[in-house]
């Protein structure tokens, strides 16, 4: 496992499998040219982009530049990086017919491409791992009345409301985005601030 400090946006689900059983990062993905309707997305990836870095890593066909230039559209070059995979023909295993284009997608590269991909992309390998008391736990989401106790329904949704995160998210995929951009100590005194605002 390779650890990069920025996080990674992916077209799909596909693409996220393979590149987390290669890179340890953060891997978000667009669902597509759902990144076109989902605001809330694509501010979770702005945000994301703003924190820690972030790159764009689609597929070379013709789709995934049209995916790569709405980001690039909407987020500061200085907090992106473009990490692309050569133009190779054939089709992914789990599929019956190559793609329109006919060339395989970031799921179908080989883990020497894609590292290679991210390394010339400019990607910020990390020899050390995080520290565990960085990381906003699901026991801190407990200690903070955010899950597990009576409203953390409630509780949750109002912090994803008050953080402009989308409201569908998932306890994972919010703990997730909560570490992307928050410290538990930031975390703790925004949930005080609610604890107030609503009571």
């Amino acid at each position: 496992m390779v650890k990069i400090r920025e996080a990674i946006v992916v077209e799909g689900r596909y693409d996220k499998n393979t590149l987390s059983q290669i890179v340890d990062a953060p891997i978000l993905e667009t669902a597509g040219f759902g990144i076109f309707k989902d605001k809330a997305q694509m501010d979770l990836l702005r945000r994301v982009a703003q924190t820690r870095g972030l790159i764009v890593f689609t597929d070379s066909d013709g789709a995934g530049f049209v995916i790569r230039n709405h980001i690039k559209s909407a987020i500061p070059g200085k907090f992106l990086k473009h990490a692309y995979i050569p133009d190779i023909y054939g089709k992914e295993r789990r599929k019956a017919a190559p793609g329109k284009e006919g060339k395989l997608g970031v799921e179908g590269m080989t883990r020497e491409i894609l590292l290679e991909a991210l390394r010339s992309a400019g990607a910020t390998i990390e020899g050390e791992e995080v520290t565990a008391s960085n990381q906003i736990t699901k026991q801190d989401l407990m200690a903070l009345g955010l899950s597990g106790g009576p409203n953390a329904s409630e509780k949750r949704l109002a912090l994803l409301k008050k953080l402009n995160l989308p409201e569908r998210m998932s306890p994972n995929a919010m703990l997730g985005a909560l570490n992307l951009l928050y410290s538990v100590e930031e975390l703790t005194t925004i949930a005080e601030t609610l604890e107030k605002d609503n009571g």
